[in-house]
């Protein structure tokens, strides 16, 4: 980083306040300018200080996590990452996402010194991904499905691929919540997903999707039949990986092995799965997010003949993952969100995936 952020803490916690600023203070890109017990005192503030960033528990006295984020984000968008007590807050979680939200960290209950500071790298990262954010990317547009929009190509039953495989990160919930929405009922292949999300929070995540989608969402479980028509979201904790025997369906598999990845589930670990089982016919995608995850696998698509695309800078709330596929030069197609539909759609239809 080129510049030093200004982070305010908000936590109802003096400890976790006091934790919170220390993780913060062993960044030398991260000065802790003010800290607040409640969203009250936050949105003051946040008016006075003008922060790069803000970390935000969800639960307190008085005006909460959420209700500062949404006056926050109606005052003037900033980047904000939740810090919150997994399970315990899990559907305030999503809502704090929906409501523009950046990213979120696990806190831990127990709050021993120890476990607390255990997030202390994590932490650092996240904020300063957030302090990278261009606040437009925040602001995904509204999804059309259901509403009127041009027409997109329809399946003929020439598909070039048998399966789409997505890698996204932070960022990933809004996108996706706008992304696969826009897809039919009808669509030809199945969909497969890793989203970088702590333990606790997909089988919710993708139960919401599925709300809002004319495709089947799910989080994935072993042996599941990749079936057209369906989204299979990779259980956060475990990786998700596909396989294909003696030319019937593919099946999903999960394992929280290996044990060595930096993410888990991992985008590299999905993609290389999916380049073994379908070669030439696989479409990885590869969007918001920061990192690499995703470069190694994406490499591998391509040297089985696959096609990748990967989302713009214009619309990426972080543009890590897919920069890194972009310069590596493995990227058929870099594509803004709201035409990632369309271009997906090109490529299940039989039509020139090349076509700009």
């Amino acid at each position: 980083m080129d510049r030093v952020l200004r982070a305010v803490v908000v936590d109802d916690s003096a400890y976790v306040r006091k934790v919170i600023k220390q993780m913060l203070g062993r960044s030398p890109f991260i000065d802790v300018v003010g800290v607040a017990r409640d969203g009250e005192e936050a949105l003051t503030l946040v008016q006075q200080l003008r922060p790069d960033v803000v970390t935000l528990d969800l639960i307190m006295p008085g005006m909460g996590g959420l209700g500062f984020i949404r006056q926050q984000m109606a005052k003037e968008p900033l980047p904000i990452v939740v810090v919150s007590i997994a399970n315990e807050t899990s559907q305030l979680v999503l809502d704090a996402l929906d409501a523009g939200a950046i990213d979120f960290i696990q806190k831990p209950s127990a709050l021993a010194t120890e476990k607390v500071f255990e997030m202390s790298d994590e932490l650092i990262a996240k904020v300063k991904a957030a302090g990278t954010v261009k606040m437009a990317g925040i602001r995904i547009p509204e999804s059309p499905a259901g509403k009127s929009s041009p027409a997109k190509p329809r399946a003929k039953g020439n598909s070039k691929v048998d399966l789409i495989v997505i890698g996204i990160s932070t960022g990933g919930p809004q996108t996706l919540k706008y992304l696969l929405p826009c897809f039919p009922a009808d669509f030809p292949v199945p969909i497969v997903v890793v989203l970088h999300m702590p333990v606790g929070y997909t089988e919710m995540y993708a139960q919401r999707l599925n709300e809002s989608c004319t495709l089947t969402v799910s989080e994935a479980s072993e042996g599941d039949a990749l079936t057209p028509g369906h989204v299979f979201i990779a259980p956060a904790g475990r990786h998700l990986t596909v396989t294909r025997v003696h030319g019937g369906p593919m099946i999903a598999h999960v394992d929280a092995r290996p044990f060595d990845t930096l993410h888990r589930p991992s985008v590299d670990i999905l993609f290389r799965s999916a380049a073994e089982a379908s070669g030439n016919r696989v479409l990885g995608v590869v969007m918001t997010g920061m990192g690499n995850d995703g470069t190694e696998g994406a490499a591998l698509i391509k040297a089985k003949g696959g096609i990748i695309f990967a989302e713009a800078e214009e619309s990426c709330v972080v543009f890590g993952m897919p920069r890194a596929v972009i310069e590596a030069n493995l990227a058929d197609r870099i594509i803004p969100l709201e035409r990632m539909c369309q271009a997906i759609m090109e490529v299940t239809s039989g039509e020139d995936f090349n076509r700009r």
